[in-house]
């Protein structure tokens, strides 16, 4: 009777692992369609403001250069 019980068991488990797998796949869809989405309105912004919005600004350098002496 032990082994019907364990036989049982194993089955639910692997349903269960089975459900786990097929939720974690479309989280994982649902986080690349957004991060594209995302991505997509980062461009458009970007282009409509000329690059002066978001974490991508153009920094100029300001310092000295120095010249090699030979």
């Amino acid at each position: 009777m032990g082994a019907v019980v364990s036989c049982i068991e194993a089955i639910f488990g692997a349903i269960g692992r089975c459900l786990m797998a097929i939720v974690n796949g479309i989280g994982a869809i649902l986080q690349a369609i957004i991060s594209g989405v995302v991505t997509v309105f980062d461009v458009i912004i970007s282009c409509v403001t000329c690059g002066a919005a978001g974490g991508r600004r153009r920094r100029r350098h300001h310092g000295t250069t120095t010249r090699a002496t030979i």
